[in-house]
């Protein structure tokens, strides 16, 4: 069973008229029976993002997972529920959910069910495709990472119902490609426009939380610039005896090219072009939140032993990871197998980069500096291309209305017993990024499960399930408030 949890506050109802240890019980209720059996279900489909998959279509597993959501909704006994799976030809698909609700206002949450690779790694008795129940963890790909979104957010929707508390329409919209820079995203917008309206409230639940014990509102997301780097020297590979010290290695011109957009000894990125000034409410944010986590900043992530972070204040660790340029490589080719590697002075190899930027850097212009950085002036001649993937607007909250500051506030010492916490993420949802150029004076709530030791995207991910309820409740909680403050 989910772990128990006393709430705060006792059996009155709050302000908007839900009773918090009855949501939470039937929340919690709702999780064990309903939500959890699915999850399991869901984590068993291989439903890769297309960047992944480029056969999905013909393969069919983000068609599983879309009636998998679809029939769970179906079932759910919500008054006025309407559920539709939207196509575009040649798109993934996007579910919709509607509820109607007491007032003209919307609320539009967000979520997605497409999963990043399987990722090597996994610990014994784990794998990507195959659920496991540990405690409080459910581990296994995608169900913290967002499956776990589709259906939190219909459980809040039916706590209101039960309790009779009102709230504006719901509109629940689940996409398939988020994984992949959410592409086709901007044709559904435009081709649900009517059906959108204009959301007073958007809800996301596709972030992070930096513990546990708290909920966690996401102020900020990074955004995101990459692509292929392939440097060549050599039409075919040759003997490296005959070659090496006359013929410049292809890895040694790629440090040269990766020398020009980093410092290898810290990791800054040179090119103020990809930096931006840190707003002043940010900074003490991260004050903030760094007090609360402690070393937890750096704990949280498996290193290995000895590994140790730059010599700086902790809130500062958090600024790197969320406000300031970071540079990974993640993927290679052109690299035999250890054993398979010959004395051979390969022709060419190829790096995947990707490289994150302040939430409010113009991604377009980054990306085209990116590209010039790395392919003017080739060393010594070699042939260095660098073809681009599509760039990711990151995206900065507005500032939140007293009624919402207040809404999570309570919420979170109702549900999980300490304060509302607000943090930048490193990480990018591109749908944010086009909804807050699509509705600017709407009011965001940027929330998720993905906690220390959750591992999204690599082996060993785990959905903490007291989390999930929780949050839940949390998100119900919102809608009730929501509809006290906006109506009449």
């Amino acid at each position: 069973m989910i772990p128990s949890l006393t709430v705060t506050r006792s059996a009155p109802a709050s302000p908007a008229g839900l009773d918090p240890t009855r949501a939470l019980a039937f929340i919690r209720r709702r999780w064990e029976e309903d939500v959890v059996p699915a999850l399991v279900e869901y984590i068993g489909i291989p439903a890769k993002s297309p960047l992944f998959d480029p056969g999905w279509q013909e393969h069919g597993q983000l068609d599983r997972a879309v009636a998998l959501v679809e029939d769970w909704w179906r079932a759910r006994p919500v008054d006025g529920l309407r559920v539709e799976v939207v196509r575009l030809p040649g798109r993934t698909p996007v579910l919709l959910a509607d509820v109607p609700g007491q007032s003209d206002e919307t609320v539009l949450l967000y979520g997605h069910l497409d999963k990043q690779p399987e990722m090597t790694g996994w610990a014994e008795g784990l794998g990507p495709w195959t659920a496991v129940r540990r405690g409080d963890r459910l581990y296994g790909r995608g169900a913290a990472d967002d499956g776990y979104a589709a259906f939190a957010a219909l459980t809040a929707v039916e706590a209101l119902a039960v309790a009779r508390v009102p709230r504006a329409r719901a509109l629940i919209l689940i996409e398939s490609g988020e994984e992949s820079g959410s592409p086709d995203l901007p044709a559904y917008v435009e081709a649900l426009a009517d059906r959108l309206g204009t959301p007073g409230l958007i809800v996301c639940l596709d972030s992070g939380c930096g513990n546990y014990e708290q909920l966690w509102a996401t102020t900020s997301l990074r955004g995101i610039v990459g692509g292929l780097l392939t440097v060549e020297v050599l039409t075919e590979g040759v003997h490296s005896g005959a070659a090496s010290g006359i013929v410049p290695s292809s890895v040694r011109i790629l440090r040269r090219l990766l020398s020009r957009l980093e410092d290898e000894r810290t990791g800054e990125i040179l090119s103020p072009e990809f930096h931006v000034e840190i707003p002043p409410a940010r900074l003490a944010q991260a004050r903030a939140a760094a007090a609360a986590l402690g070393s937890a900043i750096w704990s949280r992530f498996p290193v290995v032993p000895g590994m140790r972070p730059a010599p700086v204040d902790p809130a500062e660790l958090l600024l790197n990871g969320t406000w300031r340029p970071a540079l990974a490589v993640t993927g290679a080719a052109g690299l035999p197998a250890p054993e398979d590697a010959g004395n051979v002075l390969r022709p060419r190899t190829s790096l995947k980069l990707s490289l994150r930027l302040p939430p409010t850097a113009d991604a377009a212009r980054a990306t085209g500096r990116l590209k010039e950085i790395l392919e003017a002036d080739p060393p010594s001649g070699a042939r260095v291309t660098f073809v681009p993937q599509p760039a990711g607007g990151g995206w900065e909250a507005p500032a939140m209305s007293p009624w919402l500051l207040g809404s999570v506030g309570l919420a979170s010492t109702t549900y999980f017993g300490g304060p509302v916490m607000f943090s930048g993420e490193g990480g990018s949802i591109p749908f944010m990024s086009l909804l807050g150029q699509r509705f600017p004076r709407a009011q965001f709530l940027i929330t998720g499960v993905l906690g220390p030791e959750s591992n999204a995207h690599g082996p060993n991910e785990f959905l903490h399930l007291p989390t999930g309820a929780r949050l839940t409740a949390c998100v119900a909680q919102v809608l009730a408030d929501h509809h006290r403050a906006t109506a009449g």
